[in-house]
């Protein structure tokens, strides 16, 4: 049982969940587009989560050897596998999508490294939210499909925004989770106002990214009743957050959700 535990902290808290989440969403836009699956692509996005995500997390304590314990050793382990194996796929990518790759990369760069006195991306008020959905946008929408050589056309971008939406509406229920450890400097949206107002916010993010469905050249009826039980999911994951529930609300069921939405065009 111990020996479970550890593997499930390890899934968790060394990225591999994140990863797998970003991966569903990257086969959802091959779906959506019916592009042929990339192994590439899919590695590139998969890999590239796990080793950007552990670099966000773990860089400064690696860089300054505090507290490094075995399971760091691991951790570290695994995110340099994982650079290694995304760099091959990276390799792979067609250049459009490389081009991208590289802007999305500069982005999370910014984000976790210090670039000014003023610290990082991550650390001005009111942006983090942002720059984490437009990577996860451009490397599951965007980036699938330049890689398959495709147009971005009025659908891609609409996708494109819709997929902006749905990161947007999952962090804002771990900004929910987070505000009573969150850096009040940070004015995350919940800080802002208030856990009640957020809720009614996410609900109406909620209606917005099921209406630009209806936006698309060509209506999926198959994908309207699904975003229906997405949405129905993730309204109740909204809910019932809360600053009082445990981290794994967030970190392991919250994240589930691209997995939920690909299980059920699968079904």
């Amino acid at each position: 049982m111990k020996a479970i535990k550890q593997l499930f902290y390890l899934y968790i808290h060394g990225s591999i969940h994140v990863a797998v989440a970003v991966l569903c969403l990257v086969l959802m836009t091959n779906h959506m587009f019916n592009l042929p699956f990339s192994a590439a692509m899919a590695g590139f996005a998969f890999f590239g989560t796990v080793f950007g995500y552990n670099f966000i997390k773990y860089e400064e304590r690696f860089r300054r050897h505090s507290s490094i314990s075995s399971y760091h050793k691991v951790v570290a382990a695994i995110s340099i596998l994982s650079l290694l194996l995304g760099g091959l796929c990276f390799f792979r990518l067609s250049l459009k999508a490389q081009l991208a790759a590289l802007v999305l990369g500069v982005c999370a760069v910014l984000y976790a490294v210090p670039v000014s006195p003023r610290g990082n991306l991550r650390s001005l008020a009111g942006i983090k939210i942002y720059i984490v959905a437009l990577c996860w946008a451009g490397v599951t929408t965007l980036m699938p499909l330049l890689n398959a050589g495709l147009d971005l056309g009025h659908d891609a971008w609409l996708k494109f925004c819709q997929r902006f939406l749905l990161v947007i509406i999952l962090i804002l229920i771990f900004e929910i989770i987070d505000l009573s450890v969150d850096d009040p400097n940070l004015k995350t949206v919940p800080q802002k106002i208030g856990v009640k107002n957020t809720k009614v916010l996410n609900i109406i993010l909620l209606g917005f990214f099921y209406f630009l469905e209806f936006l698309r050249h060509s209506i999926d009826n198959k994908q309207l009743l699904v975003n229906v039980m997405l949405i129905f999911a993730v309204g109740l994951f909204t809910l019932g957050a809360s600053p009082d529930r445990n981290k794994y609300y967030t970190l392991f069921w919250v994240e589930s959700v691209p997995v939920f939405w690909l299980l059920m065009i699968l079904v």
